[in-house]
């Protein structure tokens, strides 16, 4: 039924996904009006359970503890990583309770592109028993969520407040601003979205060296000098390598494309490996002599 014979008995989407669907914001200092404005707004316009579960107690508890266990204060400066992790993984036994409440099923909501480069806190953001968005990459994923604000699937109206979430960069949420004010988002921790999946295809599925990889992407992206893309293609072979133990832990997802991520169903890679320092090498050698200049 669409929504309209909805409102007559009581069923339609909104009814179903309020019945299936619980959401928790879990916010900490690092949080910020905007976001958690945009996950009620959302939630409340498709019909789900929403909850503001506060973790920051606990995110400053464990971060007394762990000061008083080694002698010393942490700081973002030293222990950046460890500071925006914990803050991820607080946030698991609380969704855990509410799924187990329910006798539901956790979703993770880390996509394709974050897991390529372990872009993800294990035991966090990756808590959870199916990863709906685990075969999906971000960039999909972004022209998907502007597709469902302004036109939506037949019988399901457009849902206006996904514009809360696609006017924002994305962001991980769980470092301070920096001295010049700039939060912290995704792109500038990794890459361009559309670029690390312009990469992930040309090294992971067509299996190309650093420097094939450097080559086909010069001419797709002319604004950028080829240090900068030699930058960015060396983070992600290096993230790659480093993160494929996350792969394998992450949960089950949906196979929705000619290709995924997952160790189960598509794409086999060691756990530890040579990292392609060679090739990584090789890269910048061929960079700095002037080889993928154009």
């Amino acid at each position: 039924p669409d929504e309209r014979s909805g409102a007559r008995d009581g069923g339609g989407p909104r009814a179903a996904i309020g019945a299936l669907l619980a959401c928790a914001y879990q916010p900490t200092e690092n949080s910020g009006t905007v976001t958690r404005h945009a996950a009620e707004q959302v939630a409340r316009a498709i019909g789900a359970e929403f909850h503001i579960i506060d973790v920051d107690a606990q995110y400053k508890a464990y971060i007394a503890t762990i000061e008083a266990t080694i002698g010393r204060k942490l700081s973002w400066i030293t222990d950046d990583v460890t500071l925006q992790n914990i803050q991820a993984r607080v946030r698991a036994p609380s969704i855990w309770m509410l799924a187990n409440l329910r006798g539901a099923v956790l979703l993770t909501t880390s996509n394709r592109s974050e897991a390529a480069v372990g872009y993800a806190t294990m035991d966090g953001d990756t808590a959870g028993g199916l990863a709906p968005l685990g075969g999906i990459d971000k960039t999909y994923l972004r022209s998907w969520l502007t597709w469902m604000e302004t036109i939506g699937p037949a019988g399901i109206a457009p849902i206006a407040a996904l514009g809360l979430i696609n006017a924002q960069q994305p962001t991980a949420e769980l470092r301070p601003s920096g001295p010049d004010g700039c939060a912290q988002t995704d792109e500038a921790d990794l890459m361009p979205y559309d670029l690390l999946e312009a990469v992930e295809d040309s090294a992971i599925r067509d299996k190309h060296t650093p420097i094939e990889v450097l080559e086909e992407l010069l001419p797709r992206y002319p604004e950028r000098t080829p240090a900068q893309l030699a930058t960015w293609i060396e983070r992600f072979f290096r993230l790659w390598c480093r993160n494929q133990w996350k792969r394998e832990r992450i949960a089950p997802s949906f196979h929705l494309d000619d290709r995924n991520v997952d160790p189960r169903s598509w794409c086999r890679f060691p756990i530890l490996s040579g990292g392609f320092e060679r090739e990584l090498a090789e890269l910048r050698s061929y960079v700095a002599r002037g080889g993928a200049n154009r």
